[in-house]
């Protein structure tokens, strides 16, 4: 069998090994794939492994030997799914890869907007400590977490870490999802509450649910214009859940405190992206699932789903299981 990886380079920059699908067949791997490159890379490969890299149904059809296509994450819009039906081709996503490495992300950007570290460590680099009069200083105010709300939005996997680890840290959790029925979650104190609630009595508002069309800028003007004004917004999700140029508005104007987000509406960021170079929006490269340890558990999960279609047996599928060449 032939597999082609047609962009592997953010999955394995180097410090992992492609090897474990070489028992599996001829392994060809690219970094990355231009658009005009896709057929002509795919070529009469029967698997293809991609992360970003679309596979549509032109592509598809023209490429008549493919049978298998492996998600090399958890989202799989990249890929036509009703055209994988319509051409007998198997779809599968690697699931819950990143939930530590993501909740701790999570956690992270909230700390950061509450304690500065990176705005302190290069103001004593820059001399201010030395130069102090005083034997402590801040450059901006410190806020403590405990008693504070942290209101999250969906509760998948991501979900429930990041609401561990927020009542760890003292927080008072709100949840709200269209799974779950209003009222305090078992075994614990956090609540499930309407949206509009959530908004209004929150203190961080994280956003931890898929991309739909209904869910798409559902952070916009109208929302941020429901939250404290003291309050920030956390996006480790998908950029398109926050209308960018309200958010930019929002900060400037005060109607929130600001906001901390791993993702962007288009990604690779573009240089004029209305979220760059505003004081109290942190933003970070899409790196919340990128640990080692969260590569290594998405490859092995890639592997064993190649593995067992071959063995026709297939896991993990998200398209109509058509029958197994």
């Amino acid at each position: 069998m032939k597999i082609v990886i047609l962009d592997g380079y953010t999955e394995n920059p180097g410090d992992l090994s492609w090897s474990v699908f070489e028992e599996l067949g001829e392994v060809t791997v690219y970094d990355r794939t231009e658009k005009s490159q896709i057929v002509e890379r795919i070529g009469t490969a029967e698997a293809v492994l991609t992360n970003k890299t679309p596979i549509t149904a032109e592509t598809m059809a023209a490429c008549r030997n493919l049978h298998y296509i492996g998600v090399l994450a958890t989202g799989y819009n990249v890929v036509d799914l009703e055209a994988a039906g319509r051409h007998g081709v198997t779809v599968t996503n690697v699931p819950a890869y990143s939930t530590d490495s993501v909740a701790q992300h999570t956690m992270a950007l909230i700390l950061e907007l509450c304690n500065h570290v990176g705005v302190h460590q290069e103001s004593v680099r820059d001399g201010d400590w030395v130069r102090s009069r005083d034997f402590c200083y801040w450059k901006r105010p410190v806020i403590e977490l405990a008693g504070k709300t942290l209101g999250i939005v969906g509760y998948g996997s991501i979900g429930k870490r990041t609401k561990a680890l927020a009542e760890a840290f003292g927080m008072k959790v709100l949840v709200t999802s269209g799974h779950l029925d209003p009222g305090v979650l078992p075994g614990g104190t956090a609540r499930v509450v309407d949206l509009e609630s959530l908004l209004c009595s929150s203190d961080f508002v994280s956003l931890h649910c898929p991309l739909t069309d209904k869910n798409r800028h559902m952070m916009n003007k109208d929302s941020f214009r429901k939250m404290k004004k003291s309050a920030y917004v956390i996006n480790p999700s998908r950029g398109p859940l926050i209308c960018e140029e309200d958010l930019k508005e929002a900060v400037l104007n005060g109607t929130i405190a600001g906001a901390a987000v791993d993702v962007a509406e288009e990604e690779p960021m573009r240089a004029d992206s209305p979220l760059l170079d505003v004081e109290g929006i942190l933003v970070t490269p899409h790196i919340a699932w990128a640990s080692r340890e969260a590569r290594e558990r998405l490859m092995r999960i890639a592997e064993e789903n190649l593995k067992q279609y071959v063995a026709g047996t297939p896991v993990h599928v998200v398209s109509e299981i058509p029958r197994v060449h």
